[in-house]
Order: C-alpha cells, then structure tokens, then sequence
C-alpha cells in the first residue's frame, strides 16, 4: 500500500457537499487516513468568480500513481466538472489534485487514456490554500524534489508574502 497526499477544491454549488461526496468517493480507492479541516480561500489566478472550498486528504491505496490520477480524474467528472468545456482555473463543482505518492518523482505525459501526471504537484509549493490543509494533517510529509516538509513550505510561503 502506498501513501498519497491530495487537494480538494469547489466554489460551485453547495462547496461542502461536494468536497463530502468526493471524499466519500475517494474512499472507495483505499484508506482515507486523514482529512483536513474545510479552508474558505479567494480563487488565485482567475479570479471572477465564487469563492472556494478548499481541504486535503491523505489516501492509502494500492492504485499506482497513474491510475489513482485517472480515478480522480473520473470521479471529478462524475460530480459535474469537464475540464475540457471549462476556462483554466475556472469554476468548478470539484478539483482533486494528487499532490504526493510514497516519496515519488514523476514526470508523464498524456498518452492514449492515460492522463499526464508530474509528481511531486509542480504548484503545490506556490498555493496557501493547498499547503494550510496538508500541513494540518501531515506537517512532517517531505517533498521529494525540494527536501522539504509541507510544514517548512507553508512558513516559507508565509514568509514570503509577508515581506
């Protein structure tokens, strides 16, 4: 079994029923181990729009990375979101994006039914409203490609924005 770190978002619809009935789903690919609190943030990037609903969770499965980001990938379709019909960073009913697995570095692209998949998530690093839930519920995970806990991230993010 391995070990995966992910982000959930919405800011259509009712945000909690969402981010409930797709950790619900979630579950059914393994474990959920933890689940942060419920993060109420602006939209970064495209900003016209609601507000959203932001948490982590943390996923003990046996799918491998590929696989589990094509499961989330079905799943957000599944509760209403069609990246394809949307703008970048648009609203949405659902986002789910697989932040870590098991220490791993990946860099896939998109072929055939197989998503592209870089891990760790390139962003993360970047995003207040991704590192405040991780670090509630797994301070101490380490980033594979900088060294760092999420922890240590989140205060240099903080840190950051201060200045």
């Amino acid at each position: 079994m391995s070990l995966a770190a992910i982000a959930l978002g919405s800011n259509l619809g009712d945000r909690e029923v969402n981010l409930r009935d797709a950790i619900a789903r979630i579950g059914a690919l393994g474990s959920v181990r933890a689940v942060s609190s419920f993060y109420d943030t602006a939209p970064v990037g495209y900003i016209e729009q609601p507000r959203f609903l932001n948490a982590a969770l943390l996923l003990e499965t046996a799918l491998s990375p590929l696989d589990l980001m094509a499961a989330l990938l079905s799943i957000e379709r599944a509760l209403g979101r069609d990246r394809t019909m949307s703008p970048a960073k648009g609203p949405r009913t659902v986002d789910l994006d697989l932040l870590l697995y098991d220490g791993l570095t990946i860099h896939t692209p998109a072929s055939g039914i197989q998503p592209a998949l870089t891990l760790p998530h390139p962003e993360m690093h970047l995003r207040g409203f991704v590192l405040a839930p991780l670090a509630e519920i797994a301070p101490e995970m380490v980033d594979p490609a900088s060294g760092r806990t999420i922890a240590q991230m989140l205060a240099e993010l903080s840190i950051g924005r201060s200045e």
